[in-house]
Parts: structure tokens; C-alpha cells; sequence
């Protein structure tokens, strides 16, 4: 299966820091920043698999666009 075009929306206002996004990330694509909250390390790495979306407990990240062939 192949995911395309898709973005990761982080909604820093929503966050809590709790870092569960980047802990189930398995492309190492989040990262937590200075300020405690995610960012996107490496945007291309991502896979669209969700699991940043579907683990945040305060629905602060969103996966946007995601096709599945």
C-alpha cells in the first residue's frame, strides 16, 4: 500500500506536551522541539500509518490528504 500526499497539522494550542505522538512515531518522524511540543523532523520519512493522529489524547495533530492505493 502506498500513502501520497498527505501533511502532518500540528495544533501547538492543543498540546499538552505529554510526547506520546513522537513515542509511537515508527519513522522517527516527530520530534520534540525546545518548547517541549512536537515538530516535524523529517517530513518525507512519513508513512501516513496515523498512529500520531490516533494516539493524541487532545487531538492536536491531524494526518491531512492521506490516499491509499
Amino acid at each position: 500500500m502506498n500513502i501520497k500526499n498527505h501533511s502532518i497539522i500540528i495544533n501547538k494550542k492543543w498540546c499538552k506536551q505529554c510526547g506520546i505522538c513522537f513515542s509511537f512515531c515508527p519513522k522517527n518522524v516527530l520530534a520534540m522541539g525546545e518548547d517541549g511540543r512536537p515538530y516535524l523532523l523529517d517530513p518525507p520519512a512519513c508513512s501516513g500509518c496515523g498512529l500520531c493522529e490516533l494516539r493524541c489524547p487532545d487531538f492536536a495533530i491531524t494526518l491531512e490528504g492521506a490516499e491509499h492505493d
